[in-house]
C-alpha cells in the first residue's frame, strides 16, 4: 500500500492475532503518513487487565453483551454499542464481558507497549 492518499480496507479480511483481549486485527501499521492503528478486536470473557505507557486508545464498541463493561484502573462502567472510551497511557484496563470493538491506537499499536502488574 502506498504511504500517500486515501485507503479502503475491510477489517475482516485482515489476519488476526492473539492480544490480552482476545483476537485482533490491525490496519494502517505499515502506512508512514498515518501515526496510530485501527483495530477490529473480538474481546473474549478471559481479556487480562493490562496497560501501555505510550499508547492512547480509544475503544468503540461496536457489539456487546448485555452486561459487558470496561474496568478502567479498577473501575467498572457498563457499556452498549456506540460506547466510546478514551484510555490514556497508565490506565490500567481490561474489557469485561464479550464484545466487538473498534480501537484506534497512537501512536501506532507496538507490542512491547503491553504491560501486566
Amino acid at each position: 500500500m502506498p504511504d500517500h492518499g486515501p485507503a479502503v480496507i475491510d477489517l475482516t479480511s485482515l489476519p488476526g492475532v492473539a492480544c490480552p483481549c482476545g483476537t485482533a486485527r490491525r490496519a494502517f501499521a505499515d502506512r508512514a503518513d498515518f501515526p496510530g492503528t485501527v483495530h477490529l478486536t473480538q474481546i473474549d470473557r478471559f481479556a487480562e487487565t493490562h496497560y501501555h505507557t505510550e499508547h492512547t486508545e480509544v475503544y468503540v464498541v461496536l457489539e456487546c453483551d448485555e452486561d459487558a463493561a470496561i474496568e478502567l484502573n479498577g473501575n467498572l462502567h457498563p457499556v452498549r454499542p456506540k460506547t466510546s472510551v478514551l484510555i490514556p497511557p497508565g490506565t490500567r484496563h481490561r474489557a469485561v464481558g464479550q464484545m466487538q470493538v473498534l480501537i484506534v491506537c497512537l501512536p501506532k499499536f507496538d507490542g512491547a507497549d503491553e504491560h501486566f502488574d
